[in-house]
């Protein structure tokens, strides 16, 4: 449909102990996800703070880590959880997608990991997936689970800085990574199993409508995590394709950045010191990846400052 984009390439930036991979083929979540997962540890939900940190998680060892600039990992906690997504507020909290617990909060000084939202009145959760603050302090998140085209049954929830919660939309085969557009009166949403990014405008009231396929994938496991650039151009990491593409606001294909390392290619966030650098999580192999690009990510609420819009 279109001419193929052009390659970048990607250099190793930081690389996981492998001291630290230590979960086995029998560990829990590797053991009930299907197909073959990598063993050892699996990075996803990588996320800037303001000091230039880099915050990730290993989902099956529980683990919130913390890579400096120079590619330094350390453990800021590590408990009974499955951490998938990772997003940090404005107050500097670090806000967890938790499969197996649902939507926790660390406080980055201690690592003290505790519960914000196990549940929707009396029913949990099928295992949230990833996260996203909207400039208005507006907590989006998906509820992926096990679902996909044989149970098409995952969820998109939005938490109003009131506490209110929500559920936006339901029946998504596989929801997972997210961000908002520009102007923020549209989701876009990678639905993994569906192999696509869908596009969700949202109305005055809140609520979806005209719900539709923005960009349809072939190939790979399917779409995993979103970011946005200053332009309003969409990163799209697409895990078992070894890839994150560039597509345009009008959702064509501009660039293809090629992982150096696996296939894993399954989450990613603009950072470095003018923001023209995108890491990705390749998390069979344990490693960050980055890119150099010549726009800038869009500013994420964790950089926002009180009052703005």
């Amino acid at each position: 449909m279109y001419a193929a984009p052009p390659i970048c390439p990607t250099r190793v930036f930081a690389t996981y102990p492998e001291a630290w991979r230590v979960a086995t083929a029998e560990n829990e979540w590797i053991r009930t996800q299907p197909g073959r997962m990598p063993i050892g540890s699996f990075l996803e939900g990588p996320s800037f703070d303001r000091d230039g940190n880099l915050w990730c998680v290993d989902i099956p060892n529980g683990r919130i880590l913390r890579v400096a600039p120079d590619g330094g990992f350390t453990i800021v906690a590590e408990y009974d959880g499955w951490p998938n997504g990772l997003k940090i507020h404005r107050d500097g909290r670090i806000f967890i997608a938790d499969y197996k617990n649902g939507i926790m909060v660390v406080d980055p000084a201690s690592g003290t990991v505790r519960p914000f939202l196990l549940r929707v009145g009396p029913e949990r959760f099928r295992g949230v997936n990833d996260l996203f603050f909207s400039r208005d302090g507006d907590l989006f998140f998906t509820d992926q689970g096990l679902t996909g085209w044989q149970d098409p049954g995952g969820r998109l929830f939005r938490v109003r800085a009131d506490g209110s919660v929500t559920c936006i939309l339901d029946g998504i085969p596989s929801p997972n990574g997210l961000v908002m557009n520009l102007t923020e009166d549209t989701v876009y949403l990678a639905v993994t199993r569906a192999n696509a990014v869908w596009r969700i405008p949202l109305m005055r009231d809140g609520t979806a409508a005209k719900v539709g396929t923005f960009i349809q994938m072939s190939g790979g496991a399917g779409p995993d995590g979103l970011a946005l650039d200053a332009e309003g151009r969409l990163a799209v990491a697409h895990a078992g394709k070894g890839a994150v593409w560039l597509f345009d606001a009008t959702g064509e294909p501009v660039l293809r950045i090629a992982s150096c390392a696996g296939l894993h290619t399954t989450n990613v966030a603009f950072g470095g010191a003018d923001g023209r650098a995108l890491f990705i999580t390749e998390s069979g192999s344990g490693v960050i990846l980055q890119a150099d690009l010549e726009t800038p990510g869009h500013t994420m609420f964790s950089h926002t400052l009180e009052g703005e819009a």
